[in-house]
């Protein structure tokens, strides 16, 4: 404004019209972000190649993860990584063992005092965790909504447990009756629930570590109708259950009424790998630091006549593993570390943060070697100038460290905790599991109305693919503050290792 009335005043500026305008354009390109173009196109190179159709959406087990690794291999490799396996025989990519369980055989017969029960085929659904589950002729007892303490062991042992579903889709009052002794759990669907639902839900492939050892838990899933059939002639009736179960002094009670489930699940192994690099420090035996990114995603997820079929991941996660690149070509640029840093990108985060687990259970390095962690996921959200936010917020000593860093960097980080309900849904939830420090820290997560914009629209679907724009201004950024974290964490002289 002054320097508008001073123009005017000595007419030295009127011959030229654009000229205040052209300034404050000027002063606004100083006041904001710098943006690195030149990282910004080298992420978006990477996320071209990994979320192309060549690649196929990047599934464990296929040809599309075969190009993934060796293009990923390639890049560390030119980069300057050495394989950070720790094991001769499996360099670079460390085998990880998957099984995928199908549900198969789904029987369920009824019967009172020896004498079976009508029940129409498609009323009830029996399924397993376990290869194959079986209970003959143990007795109902119905628990109600068991929204309270459960009934002692010695009234479940043996028992299939009768449960009103209530409308409620988690699992957890069944696995609590498992847990206390139910031989099964038969859920009445009670509510808006269908068994058609759940068939949709629940029909589909499970997967697990092969290491894992999966229980033979058995859940049955009966329609009211399906229970009226089952009750006709017992005296009782679904709603005279359904309303005892509303009343304060309700109790257990044990039906005049046999189950017979079985349950069982056809298994196909998936060998997949992990890749591990790292940049040596000067001193290894002051710990490591570990940067993590998934590299899977899944493949072929359409059918035609869908104009497009494969979940290309652009965003999810072929990002991340394009930051995991760059952040490793501009450390091995920069000084050594005192610490190790070490990369891994990891498969079948899409199917349980399965490899992970894998990590965390075989590690090439002592776990509590490690002095912090840091999980990159879909971070091609934020544009430029955003702030940073940390999912794992309070759950580990990092924050203060972190703060630090942003302090140095001129990074805001977000209060609060809003990012936190995502970090079950991501592989530093697995890597927390096992004790490990970890968290990601992004400003893709730091707008959650846009993160939540991202999640109900492309998100897991052939959408996130190279055809819509890629945000890569808040990428690199997060990139640069990588950096940052891993030469301060990688200090061993800053940070210490945690006591365990």
């Amino acid at each position: 404004m002054m320097m508008m009335r001073g123009a005017n005043r000595t007419g030295r500026w009127l011959a030229w019209p654009g000229l205040a305008a052209a300034l404050m354009l000027a002063f606004a390109a100083d006041a904001a972000p710098r943006r690195d173009r030149q990282l910004e196109a080298q992420l978006m190179a990477h996320i071209s190649v990994l979320a192309s159709d060549e690649y196929q959406g990047r599934e464990p087990g296929t040809e599309g993860e075969a190009k993934t690794l060796r293009y990923l291999g390639k890049q560390w490799f030119d980069i300057g990584l050495v394989s950070g396996t720790n094991d001769p025989g499996n360099e670079w990519f460390a085998p990880v063992m998957l099984i995928e369980r199908l549900p198969a055989v789904s029987s369920g017969r009824f019967s009172r005092r020896g004498r079976p029960q009508y029940i129409p085929a498609d009323a009830v659904l029996v399924l397993t965790s376990g290869k194959r589950s079986l209970v003959k002729d143990a007795p109902v007892l119905f628990v109600g909504k068991a929204d309270g303490a459960m009934p002692p062991r010695s009234e479940l042992a043996g028992k299939v447990a009768l449960l009103l579903d209530g409308g409620i889709e988690n699992s957890d009052r069944q696995n609590a009756l498992l847990a206390a002794g139910a031989s099964g759990v038969m859920t009445v669907l009670d509510g808006e629930r269908t068994l058609t639902n759940v068939r949709s839900r629940r029909l589909r492939p499970g997967y697990a570590l092969a290491s894992d050892t999966l229980g033979g838990d058995l859940e049955a899933f009966i329609t009211r109708s399906g229970l009226e059939h089952l009750l006709q002639g017992s005296g009782q009736s679904r709603v005279s259950l359904e309303q005892a179960a509303t009343k304060a002094d309700f109790a257990p009670q044990q039906l005049d009424l046999a189950a017979s489930l079985e349950a069982t699940t056809r298994e196909v192994a998936i060998r997949t790998f992990n890749l591990i690099g790292k940049l040596p420090g000067r001193r290894p035996a002051s710990g490591a630091v570990l940067f993590v990114a998934h590299w899977d995603h899944f493949g072929i997820c359409g059918e035609p006549p869908a104009e497009d079929v494969i979940c290309h991941g652009a965003v999810d996660n072929a990002s991340g593993v394009a930051a995991l690149a760059e952040l490793a070509r501009r450390l091995v640029r920069g000084p050594k570390p005192d610490r190790d840093i070490y990369f891994l990108a990891t498969t079948a985060e899409e199917l349980g943060l399965l490899g992970a687990h894998a990590f965390a259970e075989n590690p090439p390095l002592p776990l509590k070697q490690i002095a912090a962690a840091f999980n990159i996921d879909s971070i091609a959200l934020a544009p430029a100038g955003s702030p940073l936010a940390i999912a794992g917020r309070g759950m580990t000593p990092l924050d203060p460290q972190i703060e630090a860093v942003a302090g140095r960097e001129k990074r805001m980080i977000v209060a609060g905790l809003a990012a936190n309900a995502y970090v079950r849904r991501q592989d530093g939830w697995a890597l927390l599991q096992h004790d490990v420090p970890t968290v990601l820290v992004s400003s893709a997560y730091s707008d959650i109305p846009r993160l939540e914009a991202f999640f109900e629209g492309p998100y897991h679907r052939p959408a996130d693919n190279l055809k819509r724009p890629i945000e890569l201004g808040g990428a690199a950024e997060d990139v640069a503050f990588y950096v940052a974290l891993a030469r301060w964490f990688g200090d061993a002289r800053k940070v210490r290792l945690p006591s365990k």
